[in-house]
């Protein structure tokens, strides 16, 4: 097969790519102009990339495919970690929305009911 005769496989994850880069590159510019992430397989899903900006904002998307959010990552200029603690995490700022789900029913959060 030469160059220019693509299978619909290789345009769908190019599409993806460039559907996932222009959203990552939108994230970095309202974010400090930067980001790092982590990527985690989610099973049939695909995987979530989790992206921490330089302001300490974060935010995900999921791809379909792994490839996809790798390369997605790298022409965005954006580093990916094997894991997401240590000083990946310690950036990450929450604010009352994330304590209110995450914590809802832990002590000091609101109740359950």
């Amino acid at each position: 097969m030469d160059d220019t005769t693509q299978q619909p496989a290789d345009r769908g994850a190019q599409r993806e790519t460039a559907r996932l880069t222009k959203h990552i590159r939108s994230f970095t510019a309202a974010h400090g102009g930067g980001a790092e992430g982590h990527l985690s397989y989610l099973g049939a899903r695909g995987y979530r990339l989790v992206l921490v900006g330089t302001d300490g904002e974060w935010g995900d998307l999921v791809a379909a495919r792994r490839e996809a959010a790798e390369s997605a990552a790298e022409q965005a200029g954006v580093t990916l970690h094997d894991t997401f603690d240590g000083e990946l995490a310690a950036r990450v700022r929450t604010g009352p929305y994330e304590w209110s789900r995450m914590a809802g029913i832990q002590v000091g959060g609101p109740s359950n009911t």
